[in-house]
Formats: structure tokens, C-alpha cells, sequence
């Protein structure tokens, strides 16, 4: 009896720490993705991975990256994985040595947009930037970039500012790199205003106090959803900017942070990031048909080509010249 009860002793602590073990792995993310895109992905993760437990810190990019500079100063970096769309960030924090190069089990079902790839970040998602437009006023959809321009978005065109956005940032860069400073000079001749956020100048044209703006997808296509009087047109000249995805070097939870690249690079965590109206990085995954998005493939053979070595060298004097154009 004595030796029965050891044994079943012996048995539950072996259970007990093998549940231990399995509550050890730990992870966090820092995230300028919506919290409904990150908390779908870590409920499926942790269906997935319930060895792992999860958290992250939304905010955006520009906030994300001062508190990380701050913690690396201070020593005690608090996140596992960076994951926004700021690239130049990235480019940034890989030349500092500050990041882990790992290649995504899934990388050959993926269609990477990023040149000279190492592994060292992995783009997990592509955000498509095109002219949102309300429906109440614009009857005809813009075809091209310069239709903006026109007057029946006369004093009523917004674009994001470039200091506070980094996808404004990118977008204007690319479309200076396409059309010219004159394509931005146009816009203003024609009365076109700068707003702050992505998300303000979209807010603003689906109230009508713009009647068009440079707006990124997921943030037009949800509030269509919701019943917005809104449109999104893609001139055959695209604004697509990925989403990078990194592990930081140092981490002590690196093969949890290894497992969530691979989770979100799957066809489940595709899938969950396509039905948020954005596109995904694998071809074998459909964005549902209520979002009216280009194919991947076309995507990506129309869009204007990114130097972000080039981006970055320029950006404090992209930024000042579109501001002083912008507030003539």
C-alpha cells in the first residue's frame, strides 16, 4: 500500500512539473498591428501553442520604437518580437545588431517583397495604400493618381503627415520617386490638406469634411464594413508597404518567438490576417470576396519599387519639403 501510494505520488509529480515546464514558455509581442488582427491571431496561437503563453503591447510604431530604445539603454528589453510596418525600422535595428536572424519554417510558400533577405525580419503581411473616396460625393472613382488633382477634390483631398505617420511617409516617398515633387505640388495647387494620423484623414472623408484622401486598406475597408459611405481605388501604380516581423537577439524566449513567426506565416494565421482586409503574404490564401482587394501577384508586380536604404537617408528632408509645400 505504502509502495502504491509512492508510485502515485512519484506519477503526479512528474505531471505537476511536466505542466510546469509546459507554463514556462513565455513570449511578448510589440505590435503596431489592430488589436482585432493580433487577439484573433493569439487566441489561434494559443489553441496552437498552449505551452506558450502570449501577450503583447499595441501602439503605434513611432511610440513602439522610443520605448524600445529606452529598455535596450536601460538594459532589460521587454519584448520577444517587433511586428509593424515601419521597414526602416527594421533596416535600423538590424545594422545596430539588435535583432535575430531566423528563416520561417513556412518562407517557401511565401512571396517575400523585402531584397538581400536573411532571415533577420520576414515580412507577414503587405498593406496596400490606394485613394479612399466618399460615395455620397464622388460618383466616378479615380483611375489614376493625378485625377486627385482635378477639381472635384478641390480643397478637399487629405494625406496623412509624414512626420507622424510612417506609412504616409513611405507612401509620399514613393509617389515623389514615381511623379515627381511636381505630383506633390499639383495636390496643393489644387488645395490639398495635410492631415495627422492614416486614420484621421479617412475619418474625415467618411464624414465629407474631405471628399478624398491617401487612404492604407484595413483602415478604409473596415469602416466600409461598418456601413461607411466609402470606396478604394487603385491607380495601376501601387503603394504596397510590408509588414516586417523580427525576433530580437538576447531573448530569452526564443523558441516560443521562433513558433509564432511560424504561426503567423501558416495558411491558419494568414487566413486570419487576410479577413481583416489586408493582404496576406501567401498566394494559397484568399482575402474574402467583401474586400476589394487586388490579387497578391498583382500586387506586387504593379507596385512603385522601394529603396528603403534610400528612404532612410532621406527621410528628415522628404519630410520638410512636403511640410513646407503642404503649409504654403
Amino acid at each position: 500500500m505504502k509502495m502504491r501510494s509512492l508510485l502515485l505520488s512519484l506519477i503526479a509529480l512528474v505531471g505537476f512539473q511536466a505542466f510546469q515546464a509546459q507554463a514556462q514558455e513565455k513570449l511578448y509581442v510589440y505590435t503596431s498591428m489592430k488589436e482585432s488582427m493580433i487577439g484573433d491571431l493569439k487566441k489561434a496561437f494559443a489553441a496552437k501553442h498552449p505551452e506558450v503563453k502570449m501577450d503583447y503591447q499595441s501602439a503605434g510604431a513611432g511610440k513602439l520604437m522610443a520605448k524600445i530604445a529606452a529598455e535596450r539603454e536601460s538594459g532589460k528589453l521587454l519584448a520577444d518580437i517587433l511586428w509593424t510596418s515601419e521597414v526602416p525600422d527594421f533596416y535600423k535595428l538590424k545594422e545596430q545588431g539588435a535583432l535575430q536572424a531566423y528563416v520561417p519554417k513556412e518562407i517557401k510558400s511565401v512571396q517575400n517583397p523585402l531584397p538581400d533577405y536573411d532571415g533577420s525580419f520576414t515580412a507577414v503581411r503587405l498593406g496596400t495604400l490606394g485613394i479612399t473616396y466618399n460615395t455620397r460625393h464622388i460618383k466616378e472613382a479615380p483611375k489614376t493618381w493625378a485625377d486627385v488633382q482635378k477639381p472635384a477634390y478641390k480643397g478637399a483631398f487629405g494625406i496623412a503627415n509624414p512626420a507622424l505617420s510612417g506609412t504616409a511617409y513611405m507612401s509620399v516617398a514613393l509617389l515623389v520617386k514615381k511623379f515627381g515633387w511636381s505630383y506633390i505640388e499639383g495636390l496643393r495647387a489644387n488645395g490639398a490638406k495635410m492631415g495627422k494620423g492614416s486614420g484621421q484623414v479617412v475619418d474625415d472623408t467618411a464624414s465629407g469634411d474631405l471628399l478624398g484622401s491617401l487612404g492604407v486598406d484595413y483602415i478604409t475597408l473596415d469602416k466600409v464594413d461598418k456601413g461607411a459611405s466609402l470606396s478604394l481605388a487603385y491607380p495601376p501604380e501601387m503603394l504596397v508597404i510590408p509588414s516586417p516581423i523580427a525576433i530580437f537577439k538576447g531573448t530569452q524566449n526564443l523558441s516560443a518567438a521562433q513558433k509564432f513567426v511560424d504561426f503567423v506565416l501558416s495558411k491558419e494565421g494568414q487566413t486570419i490576417i487576410a479577413n481583416e482586409g489586408t493582404l496576406p503574404v501567401r498566394a494559397d490564401v484568399k482575402v474574402p470576396e467583401r474586400y476589394p482587394l487586388p490579387p497578391l501577384a498583382d500586387a506586387m508586380k504593379r507596385a512603385i519599387p522601394i529603396d528603403y536604404k534610400q528612404l532612410m537617408a532621406e527621410k528628415e528632408g522628404t519630410i520638410k519639403k512636403f511640410t513646407e509645400i503642404m503649409q504654403k
